[in-house]
């Protein structure tokens, strides 16, 4: 029999927090309210495409991306969503502006939280289910407390997702479905084939509720993410597990009787997103103490005297202070395990070079079964992030690494979108020298269009701010494909201040193969490569007098040859 797996948002908008995205470019264009019917759809492509928040549009003459689209913001209530109670249909809602106007990973995930939290299943926005009516996010938060034992915080692998948990709903009592949940851990851990075991096991629920097993792994991936988005579950493996540092919320979560709400109630809820335990002074109180506990722990300090108990507002200010000193301490030991992720970096620019040729996902797996995934849609944001983790492999920063990069991170340290406008992508300061980097995906003459002048302002501001010092302005400028013009721009390399004097820019274009390859060399001793850097980029600057093609053609030369001269010294 047919039985239809619960869900959250939809695969066409698999990364939660570009549904952010998605409302500004509706906000910034000014059709928000005017989202259905087929010119409207059509309108709506338009504006996603031309923001940057989709991919070209392809093939796609229905014009289905914009409706699935307007769905998933309206399902989640951050858009007014279609129902005889309201009036004012794919309007941006409170809990929508709040996302918009919000500007951290933190806040984000709060909005997102908020959201789901309020969001029940069946509704009157999505009834095609068959269970009664209940939170999945509460559901899972339960299930994972109940697997969670002492201080090892419950946790769920891919398949117990797929072929279990969104299947199940709390007709089913909580400790049942764990117990189904440890019988299957149970198995596969004496299973002497752990790939086969669980590819028997996705067949067998595909065959049990009557889907293939790639729609299982697709809506157990979907739900991981948005499930993530909220903050309280973080990466575990190629699975998720309960925030250490989220725990005393979940606990409050979880305590709170579930109240059904329908029609205008249930909608006004979603679309004002649902009150939060930290929106109490007592329970806020309590969060905020449970964090300083851990926070000492980690030997942080936080002065619990300076906070107004009385006020709501200083205890969120202090709640969120100390969960950023948490964050900066977590940060700060993925800087330093990076050097040991080498291999993982290595693999990801693998995937970046694939990236430019395909439309899909692409995914890999490690030596060590460790699987990675390069998003569809993310390509730019990965590449930041990716170079980003390249340098702190080199483990020679005197910035810290919050300081190095212009790109959002969330709770696992993966890219949430690019580095804003007005600024370069990634800086690195070391004891000699500052490498300034920008990269990107564009090919062709409009990579020259879109980089060429950004690429040099950004470079000379920092090349005017050391300059005081005397500390060196280095640019490294990395592509998949280094465009002819593009080059000859860097090439000349040069910039006027507001008063006219001239800057010369040390600024080399790279392709993005020659670059891994640098790091492949090191691989085993990244601190190697700032040895020889600052001597490679003065080198080509030093051959940039010839035409660009030649230049270009001179730049891969002299980085294999120090590859090569890296992999023969370890």
């Amino acid at each position: 029999m047919r039985q239809r797996p619960w869900y959250l948002g939809n695969t066409t908008v698999r990364s939660p927090f570009r549904l952010r995205e998605g409302l500004i470019a509706i906000q910034e264009a000014g059709i928000a309210g005017a989202l259905k019917g087929r010119d409207q759809e059509l309108r709506l492509c338009g504006v996603l495409e031309k923001k940057g928040v989709i991919a070209s549009l392809g093939n796609d003459e229905t014009y289905s991306i914009g409706r699935k689209w307007r769905a998933a913001l309206a399902q989640l209530g951050f858009l007014w969503p279609e129902a005889e109670s309201v009036e004012n249909a794919y309007e941006i809602s409170p809990n929508g502006q709040r996302l918009i106007s919000s500007d951290s990973v933190a806040a984000w995930q709060e909005c997102f939280l908020r959201s789901l939290l309020a969001y029940q299943i069946p509704s009157e926005i999505e009834s095609d289910y068959q269970f009664e009516t209940f939170s999945p996010l509460r559901h899972v938060l339960e299930i994972l407390d109940e697997l969670s034992d002492g201080d090892t915080m419950g946790s769920l692998s891919p398949l117990e997702m797929g072929a279990i948990v969104q299947f199940s709903s709390p007709e089913t009592p909580v400790r049942e479905i764990v117990s189904q949940i440890l019988s299957l851990r149970e198995a596969r851990d004496s299973s002497e084939r752990k790939m086969e075991f669980d590819r028997s096991q996705k067949e067998s629920a595909a065959q049990r509720y009557g889907y293939v097993a790639g729609t299982i792994d697709d809506y157990a991936d979907l739900n991981q993410r948005y499930l993530k988005a909220t903050g309280l579950v973080q990466s575990k493996g190629r699975g998720f597990a309960l925030s250490p540092r989220k725990l005393a919320m979940i606990k409050e979560i979880v305590s709170q009787e579930f109240s059904i709400l329908s029609g205008k109630e249930y909608i006004d809820n979603l679309c004002n997103g649902a009150k939060l335990p930290t929106d109490n002074k007592s329970k806020a109180r309590i969060v905020l103490e449970n964090n300083v506990e851990l926070l000492l722990s980690r030997e942080g300090t936080y002065d619990l005297s300076q906070v107004d108990f009385e006020s709501a507002a200083s205890i969120e200010a202090a709640r969120h202070d100390v969960e950023d000193i948490l964050f900066r301490i977590d940060e700060k030991e993925f800087a330093d395990s990076q050097a040991e992720q080498v291999d993982e970096i290595i693999a990801y620019l693998e995937l970046l070079l694939e990236y430019s040729s395909s439309r899909r996902t692409l995914k890999r797996t490690l030596t060590d079964g460790r699987e990675i995934v390069l998003p569809r849609g993310e390509g730019p944001a990965y590449f930041e992030w990716a170079v980003w983790r390249a340098f702190l492999a080199v483990n020679s920063l005197i910035n810290e690494p919050w300081e190095s990069r212009r790109f959002k991170i969330d709770q696992d340290f993966l890219p949430v979108g690019t580095a804003p406008g007005r600024g370069s992508d990634i800086v690195f300061e070391f004891s000699e020298f500052v490498l300034v980097v920008e990269v990107t995906l564009t090919t062709s003459s409009r990579q020259e269009a879109a980089e060429g002048e950004p690429v040099r302002r950004h470079i000379a501001q920092y090349a005017e701010q050391y300059a005081a010092i005397g500390k060196d302005v280095f640019g490294l400028f990395i592509a998949c494909d280094i465009d002819t013009n593009t080059a000859n721009t860097l090439r000349l390399a040069e910039w006027y201040l507001q008063d006219d004097r001239k800057l010369g820019l040390q600024i080399v274009p790279m392709p993005l193969s020659s670059f891994k390859d640098i790091i492949e060399a090191v691989k085993d001793s990244p601190e190697r490569l700032l040895l020889r850097l600052k001597d490679l980029i003065m080198t080509c600057r030093m051959l940039a007098n010839q035409d660009a093609p030649v230049w270009k053609e001179a730049i891969v030369e002299k980085t294999a040859a120090i590859a090569e001269a890296l992999s023969k010294s370890t």
